[in-house]
């Protein structure tokens, strides 16, 4: 049997890019998740002869290399005992919320912590021994902080790489974190650190000169031993080409016109997409909408609100309660403002594939995207790449990093609930022309800055930096 080569591209992700499918015979199979991280390094990691290091989803599932589409698939295991304490405790309710604005209370608790090491270190045992000697190691987001200095211990001829996908919190909250100095030294282990805003890689490098003490030269930060690390912005995008094409098939168009007649072929459809998450807003946002029809600005026939809500960590006891509060602020709302047959909310608590959430960017008028924080938030990029007749309207939280490219959007505070109403009512009685002028705009900046350019300047970038 020919042994694999060794990879000269490595990625290391919390999960695998794949999805285990049950087939009607009882037999296993895997499948490519969507997504615009998969699209962006499936070809880069098939021309460099790549590999991907993850998690494939269940507990105690011990796995061999395998490979699908063409990509070579490098599994870790985690224990049950892992996916709660790693996964769902660190990772989800102590970094997530406090690197959220603590939008909720952080939960610091020893034993996850020393859960969240002992998989670090697994993830990166197990990249040291994949990767070829010099080869590069991209490890990717929140759950594997710790993995470029593990890494760069076990193999310091290696070149690093690491992107956080979500924010990155400021001083005053980043202190809070017990763990906060082994953070700090384990991103340092990489050679280059990327953010979705400068905002973050500032962040970082305040905390280091601060509290680690190093030497700082703008995005530089320069360490003891020699090396130095840049901490840089690297916005992450969405694959905009497949996404309009999506959006200008036949079927996708047949879909979204499906989708305006079950709602009664309203003159106005509101959608926000969102993972049910209290970092998106979405109460608030629900809220603002009921007070505008209560308040008569919008009429239940003429308009209706439709929100998804893509299940999400539905053991962890905030998402359970955050899942309740939606649930009746929805059945308040309709009992009190919607009519048989015109509901003012329709709302779904449910997952769809990549061609009918296109369909559904196809029949809103006005996207709705207000999380109280997030990193980037690609929704309102797919909208904006669906809208191929340049029309509609989208209404934006300057909280989301996509604000900072979108400018052209209707920007809201998420926390002032009038001025979201303004700004829904604005998206709602703008002209064709005033439409059409913000979307043009903002469809040239979605296609220029692509994911695949979002994985080439951060490789390009990482292949530059001395070692």
């Amino acid at each position: 049997m020919t042994p694999t080569p060794q990879p000269s591209l490595v990625v290391v992700a919390n999960r695998l890019p794949v999805d285990e499918v049950v087939e009607p015979d009882g037999t296993t199979s895997w499948r490519t998740s969507p997504g615009g991280l998969v699209t962006a390094l499936e070809p880069v990691l098939r021309t460099n002869s790549g590999a991907w290091i993850g998690w494939a989803g269940g507990a105690d599932q011990e796995l061999e290399p395998f490979d699908v589409d063409g990509t070579h698939l490098v599994p870790v295991s985690l224990s049950s005992d892992e996916v709660e304490e790693f996964y769902e405790g660190f990772s989800n309710a102590t970094l997530w919320p406090l690197y959220h604005d603590v939008v909720a209370k952080p939960v610091f608790h020893r034993e996850w912590w020393e859960s969240y090491v002992r998989v670090n270190r697994r993830f990166a045992e197990r990249a040291a021994e994949v990767a070829a000697p010099g080869a590069t190691v991209w490890v990717q987001d929140y759950q594997l902080q710790l993995v470029p200095q593990m890494l760069r211990d076990l193999r310091p001829d290696l070149k690093i790489g690491f992107y956080l996908h979500i924010p990155f919190p400021p001083h005053e909250l980043f202190v809070q974190l017990p763990w906060r100095r082994q953070i700090l030294e384990g991103l340092l282990g990489a050679d280059l650190i990327g953010f979705q805003l400068p905002g973050g890689a500032a962040n970082l490098v305040r905390l280091v000169r601060d509290r680690l003490g190093h030497e700082v030269d703008g995005e530089f930060v320069h360490l003891p031993e020699g090396r130095t690390v840049r901490a840089a912005a690297f916005p992450i995008s969405i694959d905009a080409a497949e996404f309009e094409a999506m959006a200008r098939s036949e079927e996708v168009e047949q879909r979204a016109r499906v989708i305006r007649e079950r709602l009664g072929n309203p003159r106005t459809v509101f959608l926000g997409i969102d993972r049910l998450d209290y970092t998106k807003g979405i109460h608030a946002r629900l809220r603002a909408y009921s007070e505008l029809v209560a308040e008569g600005h919008l009429d239940v026939g003429e308009s209706v609100f439709v929100q998804v809500a893509t299940p999400s960590r539905e053991r962890v006891e905030q998402y359970r309660l955050l899942r309740d509060d939606i649930d009746r602020l929805v059945g308040r709302v309709n009992g009190d403002l919607g009519r048989f047959g015109a509901p003012a909310i329709a709302y779904l608590h449910s997952s769809f594939p990549r061609e009918e959430m296109a369909a559904l960017y196809r029949a809103a008028d006005v996207m709705v995207v207000t999380p109280f924080r997030d990193g980037m938030n690609l929704v309102a990029k797919e909208y904006v790449a669906c809208r191929w007749d340049e029309n509609g309207a989208l209404v934006l939280s300057e909280f989301a990093g996509a604000a900072h490219e979108l400018r052209q959007a209707w920007q809201v505070n998420p926390y002032d609930i009038n001025g979201m109403k303004v700004a829904l009512l604005e998206a709602f009685h703008a002209s064709d022309e005033d439409k059409t002028r913000r979307m043009r705009a903002m469809r040239a900046q979605v296609a220029e800055y692509d994911v695949a350019k979002w994985a080439s300047d951060f490789l390009s970038a990482l292949a530059e930096l001395r070692p």
